[in-house]
């Protein structure tokens, strides 16, 4: 019989006593053995998933958004307790990549029946200690539109609430000077993005940052966007969307590179963000971890 814990998050934008529910259900009705924990405040899903791992359960199932899934995650770093997501945030990026069903029983449904595979992640070290995340961290524009973006917005349209922050901000958004060390070689860029990527797609499936970005690799990709308006920002996007080579000269929106370690740093203090949660300011160093962590997929 499976031993699991289910994390949920109340202060989730889909994280209802109806969706919690559903979940325990298919766990019922699967003859699993399981706790329903739900977190209070910062830290507590770190602090839930670490108890778990000590008291050798099979498998710590996460109900809320990335934020809540990455603290879980990073206390299931090195062990083999599986990570389960049941999608019940605002963008739930991590498991859109994965193709996990955003319906909570379809998504219990998965972590019964799917399968096990190791996860690379991203860490990165800070002041308070290390922070990983498993889709992309970043610094400029990415990380003003999360800041910007209010909790009751993201409750209210979902991932259209950043949508329309960015429209909001871009405007008066301008690059900035930066350098960013790849394995050793540092490039000089005019950046209004810099992102870290474990995994490709922004919004999954319809918004990929570049071809064979694969969390599955043993590699972190840099992508660093250029945009000094709104039209700028509008041709950055149409070249992602097209997934068209970058080239040199002042035509070049997006550029890329791809390595195990990778330092940024910038002219001005540039704010950071992790799986969308804040992780404070430029300069940062990210780095891969392969095979950090035990994912449950489709099976």
């Amino acid at each position: 019989m499976s031993r699991a814990v289910l994390i949920t998050n109340p202060a989730a934008a889909r994280t209802t006593h109806e969706s919690v529910k559903a979940v325990s259900d298919v766990f019922r009705r699967a003859g699993w053995r399981f706790e329903v924990l739900a977190t209070t405040g910062p830290g507590d899903a770190r602090r839930i998933a670490a108890h778990a791992v000590a008291d050798s359960v099979d498998l710590v199932a996460v109900q809320g958004g990335d934020g809540t899934t990455m603290q879980a995650a990073a206390a299931l770093v090195g062990s083999d307790v599986a990570l389960g997501l049941v999608p019940g945030g605002t963008g739930n990026l991590l498991a859109g990549n994965l193709r996990i069903p955003r319906g909570a029983a379809r998504a219990a449904a998965t972590l019964v029946k799917g399968h096990r595979r190791r996860l690379d992640l991203g860490r990165m070290d800070r002041a308070h200690g290390a922070a990983y995340f498993s889709v992309a961290c970043g610094a400029g524009l990415d990380a003003w539109v999360m800041g910007e973006t209010r909790s009751e917005e993201k409750r209210r349209w979902g991932i259209g609430a950043y949508i329309a922050t960015v429209l909001r901000v871009l405007p008066e958004f301008r690059s900035f000077s930066a350098a960013v060390t790849v394995d050793g070689v540092e490039y000089d860029a005019q950046a209004a993005m810099i992102m870290v990527a474990n995994c490709g797609e922004v919004i999954p499936p319809i918004l990929k940052l570049g071809h064979g970005i694969s969390p599955w690799d043993g590699k972190l990709d840099v992508v660093v966007v250029r945009a000094n308006d709104v039209w700028d920002g509008v041709r950055a996007v149409w070249h992602v969307l097209r997934d068209l080579p970058a080239t040199g000269g002042s035509g070049t929106f997006i550029g890329y590179a791809r390595g195990e370690t990778i330092r940024v740093e910038t002219d001005s203090s540039q704010p950071v963000e992790l799986d969308g949660e804040a992780g404070g300011a430029t300069p940062f160093t990210a780095s891969v971890v392969p095979e950090a962590i035990s994912v449950v997929v489709p099976a």
